[in-house]
């Protein structure tokens, strides 16, 4: 192993399916966001990490909590931003000549990591824990100061328009499973209609959650998707997903795509910084 490198050591795919124990969900209430409020600050929230060989800083790119009702406990995963394949402190070459996108999640002490290739691979997502990536990983996050709930379009118009950061959380609910989610976001691309008064968000990638199971390892709930909405009652969702490159092609002939979007009940909330454009 060549310390110069960067060097991912990963475990297997946990077996899905299985119930999750009370045990696999750490207390985490200081990191969960509250209804509306205690958004992240996502210009300046950062993980570093502790390894020699590359003690790397991610940007905190957004957020997703999972709420276990039954329990009572919850667990936060950052997801970071995204980068590409690396010969990581090499003389030359820098980039890994069969390059791939490399996106993290961290969690509950673990790495959920995507690695994808232009073509479907077994290692597209790998989980691995903490002290087998980049060591001990060390949590550099703020919140916004101060907070401006946007309720209207008008609002929401002229914070836009005005260039103040905006803040979305999305709060997803499964009463069968009894998990809810809030996934935290940035704002990327805002869309006002000044003519029908109307916005509509979309941003992504965000750690989309499934809810419809309990999964034995809580992080392997978690796909990368992009999420749109424009009312605060519910949001449309496209997931990265193998598809086949054409309907003619055969069907081994596949890549990983955002595709075959779907909508859910929400409560979706728009906050700013408070002062931010008065």
């Amino acid at each position: 192993m060549k310390p110069t490198r960067r060097t991912f050591l990963s475990s297997s795919l946990a077996t899905l399916g299985a119930t999750t124990t009370a045990a696999a969900f750490a207390t985490a209430a200081e990191d969960a966001p509250a209804t509306g409020s205690g958004a992240l600050d996502y210009g300046r929230s950062f993980i570093t990490n502790s390894a020699p060989f590359n003690a790397v800083r991610f940007w905190v790119e957004s957020r997703t909590t999972i709420i276990d009702e039954k329990s009572g406990k919850s667990q936060t995963y950052y997801q970071c931003g995204s980068c590409k394949s690396e010969n990581t402190f090499a003389e030359t070459d820098l980039f890994a000549a069969d390059n791939y996108d490399f996106l993290p999640i961290l969690g509950d002490s673990e790495w959920l990591i995507f690695r994808r290739p232009c073509r479907i691979s077994e290692g597209y997502r790998r989980v691995s824990k903490t002290e087998a990536v980049w060591g001990e990983p060390i949590f550099k996050l703020r919140k916004l100061k101060g907070e401006k709930i946007l309720a209207d379009f008008e609002t929401i118009r002229d914070t836009t328009a005005a260039a103040v950061p905006i803040v979305a959380q999305t709060e997803l609910h499964n009463a069968e499973t009894g998990l809810r989610a809030v996934i935290e976001y940035p704002v990327k691309t805002m869309n006002i209609s000044l003519e029908h008064q109307l916005y509509q968000v979309d941003t992504g990638p965000v750690a989309y959650p499934d809810l419809t199971q309990r999964f034995e390892r809580p992080i392997e709930a978690l796909s990368l998707a992009f999420v749109a909405f424009n009312a605060p009652d519910f949001a449309d969702f496209v997931i990265e997903q193998p598809i086949k490159i054409s309907e003619e092609a055969a069907d081994d002939c596949r890549t990983y795509h955002y595709t075959k979007p779907f909508s859910m009940p929400a409560q979706n909330r728009l906050i700013a910084p408070a002062g931010m454009g008065d």
